[in-house]
């Protein structure tokens, strides 16, 4: 006889999938003011309680996407095991991963854009976005000093720069690379000016810190 408890369970784990990636879409699209439950609801296959029921009002719903949105990108950085690689390597490995992750998630940009637009008024309460992100600081802290005792890296680099810098270098190019685009008149949004931009990244980062 199936266990009906367990049907339930998996049931509502697969309720809660849809609604966060119904959310995320839109978030991502329109925003925490354009976003409308109800559209959320119908494409999550749901209703308008059950995201209620499971997440609270439609802010908690866009908070509970904004620390998915950062624990999905900061669990995928702690599977590239750079603790086991020469730290030179492990760097180029890092630029490349936050690169390509950007062009794999668009959404990500855009909700963060969408949170900065609010100050980080939803993150300020979130419970887990400390953790995560100390523990991924921590590892290209990690990072800096094996370049330094293996005699290839630049001493008094700090890792939250060199995060932020890492970020910034992909993130502005992506957000700007329409406008970019009629500015400089060249397409910034092909493949070749793609390859040619994270080559440009490699470049940028291994002069900032390589000795």
């Amino acid at each position: 006889m199936p266990d009906t408890n367990k049907t339930k369970k998996r049931g509502a784990l697969a309720t809660k999938r849809r609604i966060l990636l119904s959310a995320k879409k839109a978030f991502a699209k329109k925003g925490l003011g354009g976003a409308r439950i109800d559209k959320i609801a119908d494409s999550a296959k749901a209703n308008k309680r059950m995201i209620y029921h499971y997440f609270g009002n439609k802010t908690d719903l866009f908070l509970k996407v904004l620390e998915d949105a950062y624990t999905d990108i900061r669990y995928a950085e702690q599977q590239l095991d750079l603790d086991s690689l020469p730290a030179k390597e492990a760097l180029d490995k890092l630029v490349c991963f936050t690169w390509n992750y950007y062009l794999a998630n668009p959404e990500f940009i855009t909700l963060v854009n969408s949170e900065n637009l609010h100050q980080a008024r939803h993150l300020k309460q979130s419970k887990i976005i400390d953790d995560i992100s100390q523990k991924f600081v921590l590892m290209v802290e990690r990072l800096l000093k094996r370049g330094v005792a293996e005699g290839v890296f630049r001493t008094g680099i700090d890792p939250i720069q060199l995060n932020i810098t890492i970020a910034a270098i992909g993130y502005y190019y992506l957000t700007n690379r329409y406008t970019g685009s009629i500015v400089y008149k060249k397409d910034l949004g092909t493949e070749e000016a793609y390859e040619e931009r994270l080559e440009f990244n490699l470049t940028t980062i291994r002069r900032l810190v390589h000795k």
